[in-house]
């Protein structure tokens, strides 16, 4: 065995150890070791990778602008007293 198999034996592990950040990413090579490629889909991939970027950007998707003091004062306004409400 020379020198060089040793340290890419090294390499090999170390990219083994080393545990994706995004969750999304854990999860999918988790699913991937269950989920034989005869029974993936056509989007399979895409599908993933969209999970991933999503979980990567910082952009709030689903949260819209922040309300202003006057819009969230209207708000307040048009709950119902819990006291007073049946």
């Amino acid at each position: 065995m020379s020198d060089e198999q040793p340290q890419k034996v090294r390499e090999i592990l170390t990219r083994i150890e080393q545990r994706p950040s995004n969750p999304v990413t854990r999860a999918r090579i988790m699913v991937e070791q269950e989920v034989p490629v005869s029974r993936r889909g056509p989007g399979w991939d895409r599908h993933w990778r969209e999970l991933e970027a999503y979980l990567e950007s910082d952009v709030g998707w689903l949260s819209g602008p922040e309300p202003s003091a006057e819009q969230q004062l209207s708000t307040d306004k048009k709950r119902a007293d819990p006291k007073t409400s049946p």
